[in-house]
């Protein structure tokens, strides 16, 4: 059984409205060389939002009233090119929400499943994380060519078009852009990273080779059902993980997520009875919605508990 771990009282919806046009961003609106910006209008989450939200506490569930308006008064959106020229072929384009109201200077790595930085499932829970006080950066991994279909047919074609060499490097890039905006410049001492899917992969091997050199950029990881994981680097993970999975789930084996939680230093395992993959950012029912609740507030907590606390 994982250990425990205990979200502080939180407010979990967004509010359902068109928020105003995007402010200026960074420090006095500066933004690390490197990066080129456009701003845009965020729209809220298109789920329905909860008047009342369930937190874990003592291995029950109790339910708490909570104002959204107050958790999230509103988020600002930029688009960025990182690390070079996208024509060329040396920049990644990303997508920056920023907190505005409540922002606590913490910036966090979002990496996307197979369909990319600018699916709305992504967006979505991106921003509820930007309303909770985060910089939440999200890269494009796939170069503008996400994996669009419903079917797997073609799946393994695509994937190969992708190499590993070179998401691994454009991850790097970000993580280098995190580091100067938020890290060096004194803003924040601790970075998070948060994957779902491929993206909980990558974000695996992205710990790993954070933790190879000592002093790792990142303080916290939260892993939805990785995909393609790789236990063996479990020792070298540089940050403590929170592993997110269902039981039910045919791309992230629970074994794999057992073993990850036994050999990596301070991670910790929440398996959802019943669930399936994708039900934490992509619900599909009342039940998916409950545990997708649940598995927000657990990782609220993490990264509160890791990067603020």
């Amino acid at each position: 059984m994982a250990a425990a771990v205990t979200a502080p009282p939180y407010a979990a919806g967004a509010p359902r409205r068109r928020l105003l046009a995007a402010r200026p961003l960074g420090r006095g609106a500066a933004l690390a060389p490197a990066a080129r910006t456009s701003s845009s209008s965020v729209t809220g989450p298109r789920r329905g939002s909860w008047e009342d939200v369930a937190r874990r506490r003592s291995g029950r569930t109790e339910v708490a009233s909570v104002d959204d308006d107050e958790a999230c008064e509103l988020v600002s959106g930029a688009d960025l090119v990182i690390g070079g020229d996208v024509d060329e072929g040396d920049g990644v384009r990303a997508y920056l929400l920023k907190a505005v109201k409540n922002n606590n200077g913490t910036g966090v790595l979002l990496l996307s499943d197979v369909f990319g930085f600018e699916d709305s499932a992504t967006r979505d829970f991106a921003y509820r994380v930007a309303c909770h006080g985060y910089n939440v950066l999200v890269p494009d991994l796939f170069r503008g060519s996400p994996w669009k279909k419903a079917e797997k047919d073609g799946f393994d074609a695509w994937l190969a078009g992708h190499a590993p060499e070179r998401v691994s490097g454009d991850i790097d890039a970000c993580t280098n852009w995190l580091v100067d905006e938020f890290t060096a410049a004194g803003v924040s001492r601790k970075l998070g990273i948060i994957g779902f899917c491929y993206g909980g992969g990558r974000l695996v091997e992205t710990l790993a080779r954070d933790g190879g050199g000592g002093g790792g950029a990142y303080s916290a990881g939260v892993c939805f059902y990785g995909s393609r994981m790789d236990a063996s680097l479990a020792p070298r993970l540089a940050a403590p993980v929170l592993f997110v999975c269902g039981d039910g789930d045919p791309l992230c084996g629970v074994e794999t997520v057992r073993a990850l939680e036994a050999r990596a230093r301070g991670a910790r395992a929440a398996v959802y009875a019943g669930r399936g993959h994708g039900f934490a950012h992509r619900p599909q029912s009342l039940e998916d919605d409950g545990d997708a609740e649940d598995a927000f507030a657990l990782m609220r907590g993490w990264l509160h508990d890791h990067l603020l606390a």
